[in-house]
């Protein structure tokens, strides 16, 4: 269940208050007359089930509360009600495939941000990868697949692509264009001081039968990155985000960017190519997965609220 609380001014009140009642999907319906203090008006809270709430939010905004009050929304983590119960077996469904466009849109545009904290993390993913590399330790580069925050970014490229959000497009590849680049720079100088104090040697570089799937690009490489697009998208859209952490593990981007600049830095060009080839795959796999199970969860989502329509019709 989800919580929602209306701000609302009082010209609204009636509408939104009927809005709900009318819903099945919402319960435990409550009006707070002449509370809310800014903007000035009324509070409307209410009980809504997960798979009524994308269209419940989308008939708010039509009255016009977003723009006349606010509308805002919290997961509920447990719920003891009868009501409530009835209210989510009225609605066609599973909680926890329904999907809330709203949130989906607000998550990918707070994740995808070129902030100095994205490119921290990405910089420091970076130079864990490359010295878990240089070090032939898979167990590094995975402590940098965890770490990078590169699929943000991606998740809002593909967002802004199905739902016409050019906004989110440009974000989301902003950050990309940028944020790569600067922490593979930043990644090859840490390379050359190594070189300098004579942590590394190019010879290290011959035997790295641990961590060799950096940079050897295969069918494989490409069906990964399907994967990992599609059940990441399946995770951010569900209520299930926990499974991202899987998703971030499955990904070569961090680990191949980073091994890209150590390659070129050491003059290894073959080994530097592969990796950008990588790089470049597991991007364009992971957009393109991201972008079907979009549309896939779009036309079901259609056809949930047509069924919902005929059950209350």
């Amino acid at each position: 269940m989800q919580h929602l609380r209306v701000v609302t001014p009082a010209a609204l009140t009636e509408g939104v208050r009927e809005l709900l009642l009318a819903d099945p999907g919402a319960t435990h319906v409550t009006v707070h007359e002449g509370v809310a203090l800014q903007p000035v008006g009324d509070v409307v809270e209410a009980d809504v089930t997960r798979e009524a709430v994308d269209a419940l939010l989308g008939e708010l905004c039509a009255l016009g509360v977003d723009r006349a009050g606010g509308v805002t929304l919290e997961t509920i983590d447990t719920t003891l009600s009868d009501s409530a119960d009835a209210a989510e077996e009225a609605v066609p469904g599973d909680p926890m495939d329904a999907v809330i466009w709203d949130e989906v849109v607000a998550r990918t545009g707070e994740d995808s941000r070129l902030s100095i904290s994205f490119q921290v993390f990405l910089t420091v993913a970076c130079l864990l990868a490359a010295i878990g590399a240089i070090t032939n330790s898979p167990v590094t580069v995975v402590g940098a697949m965890v770490l990078g925050p590169e699929f943000g970014p991606l998740a809002a490229v593909a967002v802004g692509l199905v739902l016409r959000r050019s906004d989110l497009v440009r974000r989301g590849a902003l950050a990309l264009v940028a944020g790569f680049p600067l922490a593979m720079l930043v990644t090859a100088g840490a390379t050359l001081v190594f070189d300098v104090v004579g942590w590394i040697d190019a010879t290290d570089l011959d035997a790295l039968d641990q961590v060799d799937f950096i940079y050897q690009v295969g069918w494989s490489s490409f069906v990964v990155a399907l994967l990992a697009g599609a059940a990441g998208m399946l995770a951010l859209t569900s209520a299930k985000s926990a499974s991202l952490v899987g998703v971030f593990i499955s990904v070569t981007t961090v680990p191949a960017a980073a091994f890209a600049s150590v390659a070129l830095v050491e003059g290894r060009w073959a080994e530097a190519a592969g990796s950008a080839l990588q790089l470049v795959v597991n991007l364009v796999g992971i957009v393109l997965a991201a972008v079907l199970v979009l549309l896939l969860v779009r036309r079901s989502g259609a056809r949930r609220r047509g069924l919902r329509r005929l059950s209350t019709g």
